[in-house]
């Protein structure tokens, strides 16, 4: 088993650095999807970092075999991986078509939520009371946030309706990459496998790109685009290094906050640009549910930490009691 060096401190900054950088990505998103189609947007991250992630495994000879690929088992999980990745990129971009950022982060938040349960049905992982109390806090948190627009969103289907199924699908389509890739990480590294997902997902998107407004794409419009492909590279980067410094359970934790810096950032850069995006109104009770959403995925991601950490202390009492 992969042990952490403990150093806490870069674990925790670079658990950081993924949440803000993934709190940022849906306003970028948002604002690039009023000039390019989110197969186009889709197309050119994964091709750069295709590029980026081959340049630096092939510089270490550490390009996956294919050997290993094309054997029966590994093909069928590969295959999954790239499906689930693939269409939870899309998803989530076409459902931002509909939704505001904050909303759109919001709702992804189900996706390590449906890992957690899938985690548990395929991988037979025990699922711990405090995971129940957070994933009922979770829930609870999604129905406070949409307080206003719920009977809306259920009753009247519409065009936001439309942008949270999208987004409900791509948590899904997102927690059967994640469960396919845990099982892969068996014949593959975590980059080996990103770069192969990466490759895969530039054949697929590419023929389906239109590419003709890049020739006439603002600096800031460009901007966006580069930092989308670099988030794309550097957020995950950050996120695997984190997971080498700390604990899991941690490192997830951190990340559940980043609906918090997407809220944030929203208002912040509408300030400074009104005319390119217009941040949501949220009333006390959205700002409750958002938090509530925050606490349960933390407590879910915490609670096996917390048992681990209550065993411990009895062992050392029963240690003391003994000697």
């Amino acid at each position: 088993m992969h042990q952490i060096t403990g150093k806490s401190l870069a674990g925790l900054l670079l658990a950081l650095t993924t949440a803000v950088l993934w709190g940022i990505l849906p306003i970028a998103l948002k604002i690039l999807l009023d000039v390019m189609t989110a197969n186009t947007i889709t197309a050119i991250r994964f091709l750069a970092a295709a590029v980026m992630v081959g340049i630096w495994l092939g510089l270490r000879g550490k390009l996956p075999a294919l050997a290993v690929l094309f054997s029966g088992k590994v093909a069928w999980l590969m295959l999954i991986a790239v499906a689930g990745l693939l269409s939870n990129y899309i998803m989530y971009l076409s459902g931002l078509n509909y939704l505001s950022a904050e909303t759109g982060q919001v709702v992804i938040q189900l996706a390590p939520f449906l890992m957690m349960l899938g985690g548990v049905v395929i991988f037979k992982e025990r699922l711990l009371l405090w995971q129940k109390v957070g994933a009922v806090i979770l829930v609870a948190g999604l129905l406070l946030f949409f307080n206003e627009r719920l009977l809306l969103l259920v009753l009247q289907a519409g065009s936001e309706t439309l942008g949270v199924l999208l987004v409900i699908a791509a948590a899904v389509t997102w927690a059967a990459y994640a469960l396919a890739q845990k099982q892969l990480l068996v014949h593959y590294s975590s980059k080996q496998i990103m770069y192969l997902l990466y490759v895969g997902g530039s054949i697929a998107f590419l023929p389906l790109s239109d590419f003709a407004p890049l020739q006439s794409m603002s600096q800031l419009h460009w901007a966006l685009l580069i930092f989308c492909c670099l988030n794309t590279v550097v957020a995950y980067g950050a996120f695997a290094e984190a997971l080498h410094h700390w604990e899991a359970s941690k490192v997830s934790a951190v990340l559940a906050v980043t609906p918090l810096f997407t809220i944030l950032f929203a208002n912040v850069i509408g300030w400074l640009l009104p005319g390119f995006l217009v941040p949501q109104q949220l009333n006390l009770w959205s700002w409750l549910g958002a938090i509530f959403v925050v606490s349960g995925s933390a407590l879910t991601a915490l609670a096996p930490q917390f048992v681990q950490y209550r065993a411990a202390q009895k062992v050392r009492k029963l240690q003391r009691d003994v000697f």
